[in-house]
């Protein structure tokens, strides 16, 4: 793997007025939505978190949230994969609504749950979920939406665990990704890499809490069947996937401060330390020539048999 030299742009955002008003929230009553992202062979309690305003937190099913999923164990121990394959099913997470102070309670060791917490909901969560930041960041990047010539559709917030990680893929999205406080690490793949990548077919299903505290895992009976990334960048099984050994990924470092401009169609995996902060801004990518020519690529691979 190459290491991508640091060119990333610092950001205009006031992100340790956002650290400090993150503290604030703790008493505030408001609810999060939050992806638990569970580990399906780990039995343990219903979670039960306490607020000094809030009393218990409901476990509830959230109203809305974008789903995320568990996955396999990286090298570095036990890691739980959004948005990725486990045996032949794509699954997704448990969804809860939380008080904030909850999520920030268990990330400080003060409490505990059945899962890992990871919240990053990706329908502009910080506009209409945490409205009490809104004075701390501008509303948009300015240079990016000169430069793409329109605003962000989406502002998100993520907040998680550093054994939440998200899986390979790629966004229709132009994605400027600024980390608040702690890390993300950027596993990245240019769209030219697509013969290399693979892709298959997967019955989508959701992980579900139950009662006892245990999880099991119910196909989503009415949806389509998923494309996604089988593959483990991280430790990829080049047995089964040989193709992959001729792609060449960047690893890129974002730290506390920093910006990385990500262009829509490149594929990521991302890790984080524990408790990273995060806002990033979608930008909705034109489909001209650019997606033309991905779109291309990708048929001339399937129809290679690539994939």
């Amino acid at each position: 793997m190459n290491t991508l030299s640091t060119s990333i742009v610092s950001t205009s955002m006031c992100l340790g007025c956002i650290s400090e008003q993150i503290s604030a929230l703790m008493d505030l009553t408001f609810q999060s939505s939050v992806c638990l992202l569970l580990c399906p062979t780990w039995t343990s309690p219903p979670l039960h978190c306490t607020s000094t305003e809030t009393g218990s937190a409901p476990i509830g099913p959230a109203s809305s949230v974008t789903p995320c999923s568990t996955g396999q164990p990286c090298r570095s121990g036990p890691s739980l994969i959004s948005d990725a394959v486990r045996g032949n099913r794509f699954v997704m997470p448990a969804e809860r609504r939380l008080p904030l102070s909850c999520v920030l309670d268990v990330l400080e060791g003060q409490a505990q749950h059945p899962g890992v917490l990871y919240v990053q909901k990706q329908c502009s969560n910080l506009p209409t979920e945490l409205p009490q930041l809104l004075s701390d960041l501008e509303p948009h990047v300015p240079w990016a939406s000169e430069a793409l010539g329109k605003m962000p559709d989406a502002v998100n917030f993520w907040l998680g665990e550093a054994a939440a990680v998200t899986s390979l893929h790629k966004d229709h999205y132009e994605n400027l990704y600024c980390v608040v406080s702690g890390e993300k690490r950027f596993l990245l793949h240019p769209p030219s890499d697509r013969p290399f990548i693979p892709y298959e077919l997967y019955t989508p299903a959701t992980y579900q809490l139950t009662q006892e505290g245990s999880f099991k895992m119910v196909d989503e009976e009415a949806m389509e069947k998923v494309p996604w990334i089988p593959l483990d960048p991280l430790a990829p099984d080049l047995a089964r996937y040989p193709n992959y050994s001729q792609a060449r990924a960047l690893c890129c470092t974002v730290q506390a401060g920093e910006m990385l401009y990500l262009p829509a169609l490149w594929f990521h995996h991302v890790q984080q330390s524990h408790g990273c902060i995060a806002v990033n801004y979608w930008y909705d990518m034109e489909y001209d020539l650019k997606y033309s020519y991905f779109q291309l690529l990708d048929s001339l691979t399937k129809a290679s048999g690539l994939d």
